[in-house]
C-alpha cells in the first residue's frame, strides 16, 4: 500500500494549504508543527482591528472545510496527520481573547490549543468519531480553539496577564 503523503503536491494549493504550507508533512507531530507554523500568520493578522482577525478566522474556517475535503479526497484517507489547515484555525481561535500580543499568551495559548486537540475530551471525541468530511476535520479542532481560548483567559486571569 503506498503512503498517503506521496499523493501530496505542494504545487497544488489545496495540498499547499491543507499541510500548512509544507509544516503538516513533518515527520514528526505534524499537527504541532502546524500550530506552530499557524503562529507567523497570527501574528499578521493579530495586527488587524479584531472585527477584520474575526472575519479572516470565520473564512479561514469555512474555506478550510473545502481545502481539508479535497486533500483528504486526493490522500484517500480521512484527516491524514499531515493535514494541518484546522489546526491554524483552532490556535487562532484559541489566541482571538488575547489582550496583548506576547510570548506568555502565545505560548499558554498553543500548548492549551494543542492539549484539547490532542487529549480531545468530550464533545470533541464524539465529533472526531461521528462527523466526517472535511467538516469533520475542522470542526474538532474549532471546537478544541474555543475550549481553549475559554481556559486561556481563566489562565491570563489567574495570573493577571
Amino acid at each position: 500500500m503506498s503512503n498517503p503523503k506521496d499523493r501530496i503536491n505542494l504545487k497544488n494549493p489545496w495540498h499547499f494549504l491543507a499541510t500548512g504550507f509544507g509544516s503538516g508533512l513533518s515527520p514528526i507531530i505534524p499537527g504541532t508543527m502546524g500550530t506552530v507554523a499557524s503562529i507567523p500568520l497570527y501574528l499578521l493578522i493579530v495586527q488587524l482591528p479584531f472585527a477584520a482577525y474575526i472575519l479572516i478566522t470565520i473564512v479561514a474556517a469555512m474555506i478550510g472545510i473545502t481545502i481539508c475535503q479535497k486533500t483528504s479526497d486526493d490522500m484517500g484517507v480521512h484527516d491524514h496527520g499531515s493535514i494541518v489547515w484546522d489546526e491554524f484555525v483552532g490556535f487562532w481561535i484559541t489566541m482571538a481573547i488575547a489582550p496583548v500580543v506576547n510570548w506568555q499568551w502565545i505560548l499558554a495559548g498553543f500548548v492549551l490549543f494543542r492539549f484539547f486537540d490532542m487529549i480531545k475530551p468530550w464533545p470533541i471525541s464524539w465529533l472526531d468519531k461521528h462527523v466526517h468530511g472535511g467538516f469533520g476535520i475542522m470542526v474538532d479542532d474549532i471546537l478544541a480553539g474555543f475550549m481553549a481560548m475559554i481556559c486561556l483567559w481563566g489562565v491570563g486571569h489567574w495570573f493577571g496577564w
